[in-house]
Parts: structure tokens; sequence; C-alpha cells
């Protein structure tokens, strides 16, 4: 009996090692089969009237590990191109099927940045997963062309209270439901924000409702998250970029001060206009005269941290392109950082 025994165990602990890992702890590559997904490729038009229908079900074959496996597919989109460098989740599954409704696919195109104006070209694949050491499959990949609809996107947020919340106008101290919040506009659990910090030993928490049911602090002040742990601690007051993921359990803070730079700026591309932080309407402003150019906002007189504007549509994007300014005058520029999706304006006075 006992031979059998340690012929078991030794069958088991070869069998695991081809799939896990080999003796240097690395994953090992098997010979293994996909699944296979059906083709949906197409152009497609969503509307707001049909956003509780199913946009569509999509099926796929059973992917094949050589051995019985509990296998977990994901189902995910990217813009054509890619190569889902930044892929986004729709559905997580055990079967072989999976559907998403129109609404829902429409909120997470308008998360990626897709257009309601022209089509963007989606590829959509399955990925298949047994264990964290063994290697993931993914399937072929389909190609829609999806014209989205315009809506007010409501994205996954954290809040962030604390007690700095009466001193800076967000209500109560250590009130989750009046505290700032942080978004994660790709919602893949990757959170970030902008929150205005007054008064003195200043501490908060991230909450994951405006409640306190689950919430997280830092217990080793390191950076890391901790359910229900200690209070965070802010050196000093001032205006601070949050990020925050929930995923790997880490968080950062970094104190910001803004500010308008470009050649149409009376310091040119050399040095950045002080924007002032208003309180009361929770925005950055300056007034200044601008000249026909280029302008761009950034954080500490630094380009580490700088916004600009892709698509020239008032929402900003880090690191993207510098702003026109067409016509000569007198303006007023207002930074808003405390919406998902930056946002900002320049008025003519």
């Amino acid at each position: 009996m006992k031979k059998i025994i340690i012929i078991l165990l030794a069958f088991g602990i070869a069998f695991s090692s081809c799939i896990y890992k080999n003796e240097e702890g690395d994953p090992v590559i098997g010979v293994f089969k996909a699944p296979v997904m059906d083709d949906v490729s197409g152009n497609y038009v969503l509307t707001e009237e049909k956003a509780n229908d199913v946009f569509k079900t999509f099926n796929w074959t059973a992917a094949d590990y050589g051995f019985q496996s509990a296998t977990s597919y994901t189902v995910q989109i990217d813009f054509k191109g890619k190569n889902f460098a930044t892929p986004v989740d729709l559905v997580v599954t055990t079967a072989n099927t999976a559907s998403i409704t129109v609404g829902v696919l429409n909120q997470k195109l308008l998360a990626m940045g897709a257009k309601t104006n022209v089509p963007s070209e989606i590829e959509i694949r399955v990925l298949a997963k047994v264990s964290d050491y063994a290697e993931v499959l993914p399937s072929n990949v389909s190609v829609m062309k999806i014209l989205p609809y315009k809506v007010v996107i409501i994205y996954p947020s954290l809040y962030l209270p604390g007690n700095y919340q009466a001193a800076s106008g967000y209500g109560n101290d250590w009130s989750p439901n009046s505290a700032q919040q942080v978004y994660s506009v790709k919602a893949n659990n990757k959170y970030e924000g902008y929150v205005n910090m007054e008064g003195n030993g200043i501490m908060f928490k991230f909450t994951d409702e405006p409640n306190w049911d689950l919430n997280w602090g830092d217990d080793g002040f390191n950076g890391t998250l901790d359910k229900n742990g200690k209070d965070i601690p802010i050196a000093a007051a001032g205006y601070y970029r949050m990020k925050a993921d929930i995923t790997a359990l880490t968080y950062s803070v970094l104190k910001t001060d803004w500010g308008l730079i470009g050649d149409a700026t009376p310091g040119g591309w050399d040095s950045d206009t002080n924007m002032t932080y208003d309180k009361a309407s929770k925005t950055w402003k300056v007034t200044l005269a601008l000249k026909v150019g280029k302008v761009k906002f950034r954080a500490n007189d630094a380009w580490d941290l700088n916004y600009g504007d892709n698509d020239f549509d008032g929402s900003l994007e880090e690191g993207g392109k510098d702003i026109p300014i067409d016509v000569a005058g007198n303006y007023t520029v207002t930074l808003n950082l405390e919406v998902a999706g930056y946002a900002y304006e320049l008025k003519k006075n």
C-alpha cells in the first residue's frame, strides 16, 4: 500500500509541475487548446431606448488544458490595433457563453474613450485561465464597429472621509456621504482624483460607499491599503492628487499647485502663470491676457504632471495635446479636477 501511495504522489507532483511551476519557479507552458469564439464582427449602432436589451450573447468552445479543470473565462474588448494593451473586461464567467446589455456595453465604451459621433473599431476576445501559474489562453479576435450613444457616465468611485472636510468645504468631518470622491474611469479598480485638504493633523481613509461598511486605511503608513486600517496621515495642507488600486491594495498622494503654460501665455513655454484655487467652486482659476498660440495645464512648475486636450472637447487627458487659442484677448481660465474626466473652460472676457 505504501508503494502505491508513493507512486500516486510522485505522479501528482510530476503532473502539477508541468502545468504550474518548474524548479526555478517559472510558469511552465504546455501545449493547450485555446477557446474559439463565434464571430461577432459587424456594424452596430447602440440606442438608449434599447439600453436594457441584450446586445449580444457571446459563445465559445471550451479551452483544453489536458485535464479536468475549473476554467474561468473573461470576455475583453479594446480598440483595434492596440493588441489588448489596455483591455476592458465585459464579463467573467465559468460558462462557455455570456451576454451583455446595450446599456452596460455603452457605459464601458464611453469609459474607454469611444466617441459618440463616429463608430469605433472594437476588438473582442475571450481569455481562458485555470491558475496564476498556467498559461492564459486567448481566443480568436472579432472586430466590431460600434457607435455608442451619449449619456452621463456614472463611474465607480471611492470616498475620502477625513478630518479635513469641514475646513475644506466637504461637509462634516469623517462623513463619507459628503466626502470628495476619486473615480475609476476605466472601471478597473484603479481610482484617481483630486481633493483639497485644509487644517492641521490631517487624516483620511478610503471607503467603498458613502458609509463605513467597507473602508481602507494604512496600518504601516507605507502606501499599502489595509481593510479597516489606521487613518492615513497627510503631512501638510494642500491640494492633492489621490490614487488607489483596490486590486493591488496600494495608494499614493501627490501635493499639487497648478498653472497655465504655453506660447499663448505671458511666460511662454518657459514659466507658468499661477492659478488660484477657489474653495467655493472647487476649481482653479486665473484671468490673464492670452495671445494666439497654445496652452497646457501644469502641476508644480514641472512637466512630470500636465494635462492637455486630445480631442479639443473640454475634457483633459494626462500628457494630452496642446490646447489652441485662436483669438487673442483677456480670458478667465477655469480648471476643474474634482470631476471624473477632468474639465476646463476658456472664457473670453
